[in-house]
């Protein structure tokens, strides 16, 4: 089985650099027709159509909601907070920013820059297809986990990075750059071929702690309000974490070895017997989610907070209610073997 993976990986890979060759080659045929391209074919927070990232037996998109209760359910549920709501952590402007995870979609004409990374030895390599004035988690001036996500919709690869800065173009204003400045700095990067259900490397750390892909665990405006349809697991995050990650999860951040803990890539759900009805409809949306497909554990940060994407569409009003959702409202699902060594 590690073969097995070993060759995966590097299968993945050689399908990554054949996509940013025919990109390059793609950028030599006229720099001023590229940026005429980039810029008709990529939009921040698009409608994917509801186009699911990963296979539909992937984790992310399984339904759950008859799986067994986890036996340790109870006491994890009890340190994250029984009383305290689940949070949205999203939604339309916080702080003068958007509110939430933004992300962007490009297409495969999108020309890639150079990335370096603080963590490279965690971190797939670059180049990456990140536009200059790609949006970043918080706004330009955030300093907070400064969070960029790419779609590569022909390619379907999706590209995150964690603590993102744009570096400035070294070229003088009165000459145009052909690949929109000289790249990006970042604390960490990842890279995930859609169509597959591969993971990262045991031990691996993703542009979130666990590992995971971030992207694929939003609340996005076009599946909740647009489509009425989440249909894949969601994002969250706790404050105390285990020394120890479950599957999908390939990273733990944390010392802690309570096996009260949560690991990270720990599922639980909405207890089916909730009643969603007195919610609003996009929410209502949304808690059904929850009852089929679970969220996971992803990151440290705040207990029960939800991530999605922003967009000026939302109702911060109607988001709001989830608060009424409380921590014994959810249950663990079983979960399998746990990984307490990197």
């Amino acid at each position: 089985m590690p073969e097995q993976r070993s060759r995966d990986r590097r299968t993945f890979l050689k399908r990554v650099a054949a996509v940013a060759t025919g990109a390059a080659l793609a950028g030599r045929e006229g720099a001023g027709a590229v940026r005429r391209a980039r810029a008709s074919t990529r939009q921040a927070g698009a409608d994917l159509g509801g186009r699911l990232p990963f296979p539909a037996d992937n984790p992310w998109n399984t339904d759950i909601s008859s799986e067994p209760v986890d036996p340790l359910s109870d006491a994890l549920i009890a340190s994250i907070g029984l009383d305290r709501g689940l949070h949205p952590d999203f939604g339309t402007v916080s702080d003068g920013a958007p509110n939430g995870i933004p992300y962007v979609v490009v297409g495969g004409d999108q020309l890639k820059v150079p990335v370096s990374f603080d963590y490279d030895d965690e971190s797939d390599p670059g180049p990456y297809p990140v536009p200059v004035d790609a949006p970043i988690e918080g706004g330009a001036a955030a300093d907070g986990d400064r969070h960029v996500l790419v779609v590569d919709r022909d390619n379907w690869l999706l590209y995150e990075l964690y603590d993102a800065h744009p570096l400035p173009s070294s070229l003088p204003s009165s000459v145009p750059s052909s690949n929109e400045g000289t790249g990006w700095h970042a604390g960490s990067g990842a890279i995930f071929d859609l169509s597959t259900d591969a993971l990262r490397p045991p031990g691996w750390t993703s542009a979130d702690a666990a590992g995971l892909p971030i992207f694929p665990g939003l609340v996005r405006y076009d599946e909740a309000a647009g489509a009425s349809l989440i249909a894949h697991a969601l994002r969250f995050t706790v404050s105390r974490t285990r020394r120890a990650y479950v599957a999908p999860a390939r990273h733990f951040a944390s010392n802690r070895t309570d096996p009260t803990l949560p690991p990270m890539g720990m599922r639980v759900r909405l207890r089916p017997s909730f009643d969603v009805s007195s919610f609003p409809p996009v929410v209502q949306v949304i808690l059904k989610a929850l009852k089929r497909y679970g969220m996971f554990v992803a990151d440290n940060g705040s207990d029960w907070f939800i991530s999605g994407a922003p967009d000026p569409r939302w109702s911060d009003d109607d988001l709001s209610t989830m608060r009424r959702v409380h921590g014994r409202d959810f249950e663990v699902v079983r979960m399998g073997e746990l990984t307490t060594r990197s």
